[in-house]
C-alpha cells in the first residue's frame, strides 16, 4: 500500500461560491498517473471569509493537488481586497500536510519544504515553513510565521530575520496579489469554536487567554490593567493557560450574532476535545458566561468523538458498551455540536469520508442486509452464504445477547455502584460482536476465492501449476476463516457466563440463549473447517487445523453445559 497523506489548506475566500468551486475543482481534478485525491470536506465561513478544504491521497497526488490549489487561489483571489475575522497572510493562507498511513510526520515535513520551494520557484508566491517543516525553531509556531498578517509582508520581506523561507527580495506585484503561504506538516489538528452567550469579543478573548497554553502577559499586581512584567532580558513574562497544546483567540461572528472562543487543538492526546470543552465551559462560567455549544471546523478523527462520548457516558455512570452510533450521538449532544447548524458525523469524521461506499458495499454485502434479506439470500440457489457465514452470524447474535444483558444490568435501578463492572463486560461484547460480523462476509469471500481458483485456465503445465497453487492457497484460507470464527465465538462464553452469574436475573435466560448460540456457531464452523481442510494437499496442515477445531468444539460443549446448568438453577 502506498503512503497516504492528508492536506488541509485554508483559502482566503469564504463568500464567493464561484471562486471556492474553482479552487476545489483544481484540487479534485488532479491526477498523477493512476492516482488522484479524494476531497473529503469543503467548509466555507462567511464571517471569517475563509474556506477549509480537506483532501487525502497518495503522496505525489496530494502534493500536485496542493500545488494546483495554491496556483488557482493565486489567480482568483486578490489579497489587496480581502477582509475577514480570521488571521491570514495569503490567498492560500496555510497548507499543512498530515501523515495518515505508511509515512511519518518528519517525512511529511521534508515533503512540505519541497512543496514550498516549488510554489515559490514556479508561481512566485513566497512561503514560510512551519511546525514539522520549520527551518528555524521559532517558526514551528504558525503565529510567528503569520505575524502582522498580509499587511506586514512588505516590511517582513525586506527584513533578513523575518523574510520568507522561500521568497523574493522585494514586495512585487505577484506577492501583492497572492500574499504569502505558510506550508507545514503537523499531526491531526482539531479546529473548534466555542459559542458563548455574549456578544463581547473582549470577554471571549479573556476566556481564550485563560485556557490557551500560551496564556496571557503577566501584569503588576496581578491586575488586568497593570504594567506588563518583563524579565531580566526585557522579554514579556507570560502566565500560562490551563490547556496544553491549545491555541485560542476570542472573536465576534456577525453570521451568528455571538462571540466565540476559537481554538486549535494541536495535540489531541494532551488535550482531548471533550476536556477542552469542559475547561472552556469552566473558564467561561468563572467570568459569568456560558458555553452554549461547539462548532467543529473541518474534520476530526473518529476517536475524538468516540473518546468524548465515552467520557460523558462515564460521567452519567452509563455503560460504554453500546453501538458506535450511540456513542457518537452522546458526544454530539453533550457538547452541543449542533447548536448552530446540524452536525452529521458521516460528513465530519475522516474515517467515514474515506470509506469507498462501493468497495464497502461489496465487503459488507451480507451484514448490510436485513435479517429477512440474509435468510432469503441463504435460502436461494446460490451456494454462498453457506454454513460458515451463518455460523459467524449465529456467534454474533450470541455476543449481542451477552452484551445486552451487560447493558441492562449496568442500567438496573439500585445497581448504580456496579455500572463500571457491567460496562466493561459490554465493551468486551461489542468487540467480539464486531469481529464476528466481519467474519460473516469474510467466510463467503473465502469460498468465492476457492471457486475463482478452480475456474483458472489449465491448458498447459504452467497454467496447471498456477491453478493448483491458487487452489491450495484458497482452500487453506477457506479453512482458516471458520477456525477464526470458532476462536472468536469461544470468547462469548466468558461474557454470557459472567452475565448468568452476576447479571440481572430478569435477563438470565438471554445469557443462556447466548451460550446456545455460541456453541452452535462453534460446532457449525467446525464442520466448515473439516470439509475445507480435507481438500488441502498439505495433509499435515489439514490435520493440525482439524485437531485445533476439535479442541475448541469440545471446550465449547463443556462451557455451554456449565452455563445452562447455572441459568436453569437461577430460573428455578
Amino acid at each position: 500500500m502506498k503512503p497516504i497523506i492528508e492536506c488541509v489548506p485554508n483559502f482566503s475566500e469564504g463568500r464567493n461560491p464561484d471562486v471556492i468551486n474553482q479552487i476545489v475543482n483544481a484540487i479534485a481534478g488532479t491526477r498523477v498517473g493512476e492516482d488522484s485525491v479524494k476531497v473529503l470536506n469543503v467548509d466555507p465561513g462567511e464571517a471569517t471569509n475563509r474556506t477549509v478544504i480537506t483532501f487525502v491521497g497518495t503522496v505525489d497526488a496530494v502534493l500536485e493537488a496542493a500545488f494546483q490549489g495554491v496556483k488557482r487561489a493565486g489567480e482568483v483571489i486578490d489579497m489587496r481586497h480581502h477582509h475577514g475575522t480570521h488571521p491570514r497572510s495569503g490567498a492560500c493562507d496555510v497548507l499543512p500536510l498530515v501523515p495518515i498511513a505508511g509515512i511519518t510526520l518528519e517525512e511529511c515535513g521534508q515533503l512540505a519544504r519541497r512543496l514550498a520551494e516549488r510554489i515559490f520557484n514556479e508561481l512566485g508566491i513566497p512561503c514560510y515553513c512551519y511546525e514539522a517543516a520549520a527551518f528555524k525553531p521559532e517558526r514551528r509556531n504558525l503565529a510567528v510565521c503569520r505575524a502582522g498578517e498580509y499587511e506586514a509582508l512588505p516590511e517582513k520581506i525586506a527584513d533578513p530575520d523575518r523574510k520568507p523561507d522561500f521568497g523574493p527580495d522585494r514586495f512585487d506585484e505577484t506577492v501583492a496579489k497572492s500574499g504569502a503561504t505558510n506550508v507545514g506538516a503537523r499531526n491531526f489538528l482539531v479546529a473548534v469554536n466555542y459559542n458563548l452567550n455574549t456578544t463581547s469579543t473582549r470577554r471571549a478573548t479573556a476566556v481564550a487567554f485563560d485556557v490557551r497554553e500560551k496564556g496571557r502577559p503577566m501584569r503588576e499586581g496581578g491586575s488586568l490593567t497593570g504594567k506588563i512584567l518583563k524579565d531580566a532580558d526585557g522579554k514579556t513574562v507570560w502566565q500560562p493557560g490551563t490547556l496544553k497544546g491549545c491555541k485560542a483567540i476570542g472573536w465576534y461572528i456577525d453570521e451568528y450574532g455571538i462571540a466565540q472562543v476559537s481554538m486549535n487543538i494541536t495535540d489531541i492526546l494532551a488535550t482531548p476535545l471533550h476536556i477542552a470543552y469542559e475547561e472552556v465551559s469552566r473558564a467561561a462560567a468563572a467570568r459569568g458566561l456560558r458555553v452554549t455549544g461547539a462548532e467543529i471546523v473541518g474534520l476530526v478523527p473518529k476517536s475524538v468523538l468516540i473518546d468524548a462520548g465515552k467520557f460523558y457516558l462515564e460521567k452519567q455512570q452509563r455503560s460504554l458498551g453500546i453501538p458506535e452510533e450511540e456513542i457518537l450521538k452522546i458526544a454530539v449532544k453533550s457538547m452541543s455540536l449542533n447548536d448552530l447548524k446540524p452536525f452529521n458525523p458521516r460528513e465530519k469524521v475522516i474515517e467515514y469520508l474515506m470509506e469507498d461506499e462501493r468497495e464497502l458495499a461489496v465487503k459488507e454485502r451480507l451484514v448490510r442486509m436485513t435479517a429477512k434479506g440474509f435468510a432469503e439470500e441463504t435460502a436461494s440457489e446460490s451456494p454462498a452464504p453457506g454454513g460458515g457465514s451463518v455460523s459467524a452470524y449465529i456467534g454474533a447474535l450470541g455476543a449481542a445477547l451477552g452484551t445486552m444483558v451487560a447493558n441492562l444490568s449496568a442500567h438496573k435501578r439500585g445497581w448504580d455502584d456496579r455500572w463500571k463492572e457491567f460496562s466493561d463486560w459490554a465493551e468486551k461484547g461489542q468487540a467480539v460482536l464486531k469481529e464476528l460480523l466481519a467474519l460473516v462476509d469474510e467466510d463467503t469471500a473465502a469460498f468465492e476465492q476457492v471457486v475463482e481458483a478452480f475456474g483458472m485456465p489449465k491448458g498447459n503445465d504452467e497454467e496447471k501449476a498456477a491453478r493448483a497453487a491458487a487452489i491450495e492457497d484458497a482452500t487453506l484460507y477457506a479453512s482458516q476463516v471458520p477456525l477464526r470464527t470458532m476462536q472468536v465465538a469461544s470468547q462469548v462464553f466468558e461474557i454470557v457466563k459472567a452475565m448468568a452469574e452476576t447479571g440481572s436475573l430478569n435477563s438470565v435466560s438471554d445469557a443462556g440463549v447466548g451460550a446456545l448460540a455460541a456453541r452452535a456457531a462453534i460446532l457449525g464452523a467446525e464442520l466448515n473447517v473439516k470439509i475445507n481442510a480435507t481438500g488441502l494437499q498439505d495433509k499435515v496442515r489439514a490435520e493440525s487445523l482439524i485437531a485445533e477445531a476439535g479442541r475448541i468444539a469440545e471446550a465449547a460443549c463443556r462451557a455451554e453445559t456449565e452455563i445452562l446448568a447455572m441459568v436453569n438453577s437461577k430460573m428455578n
